[in-house]
């Protein structure tokens, strides 16, 4: 599946942003992910509702803890990367600010009940050209790439509606 970045609410430097990320290998956008937390964690928070409830997602923020920490990185991949599993299924059938929720709450648990960054791991300058690509963003910007970024993720059968621009019709009451 592919995603329309091609939206007037995403600026053209959050578009580009999006497709850098988009480029980045499947360890890379983890890495990228746990950093963002790391650095800019308190302040996303208010896009990740308090919507991380174990009811929300128990296989996400339940059974996922009791993984092993090879399982749990396992299970990252496969949401990154977008592959039928039960788990990424789990993870796709979330909203946007609830998927937030989820990677918000697994950043908070690295390096105790969730796998951790290697020792000694250093971002390479792709990882840290996007970081900070979108701490230069604004707040409300921030966010909606950050969304953008969750949504692509996980495992989905549901297409999305075409828009307007890509159908070239008007909705009809």
């Amino acid at each position: 599946m592919t995603f329309n970045t091609d939206s007037q609410l995403l600026s053209e430097k959050a578009q580009r942003i999006f497709q850098s990320y988009s480029e980045l290998g499947i360890d890379a956008r983890l890495a990228l992910l746990y950093l963002i937390y790391e650095q800019m964690g308190e302040s996303i928070t208010p896009a990740a509702p308090v919507a991380a409830d174990p009811q929300l997602a128990p296989v996400l923020l339940g059974d996922f803890y009791q993984l092993a920490k090879d399982e749990q990185l396992s299970v990252m991949r496969e949401i990154v990367n977008r592959e039928d599993t039960e788990y990424s299924r789990a993870y796709g059938g979330l909203r946007e600010n609830n998927q937030l929720a989820v990677w918000y709450a697994w950043a908070k648990g690295m390096g105790d009940t969730v796998v951790g960054m290697p020792d000694g791991y250093q971002p390479t300058e792709a990882i840290n050209s996007v970081l900070e690509a979108i701490e230069g963003l604004e707040f409300q910007e921030q966010i909606s790439v950050l969304r953008l970024i969750a949504g692509s993720m996980g495992y989905s059968e549901v297409e999305p509606i075409p828009t307007q621009a890509e159908t070239g019709k008007t909705s009809s009451l």
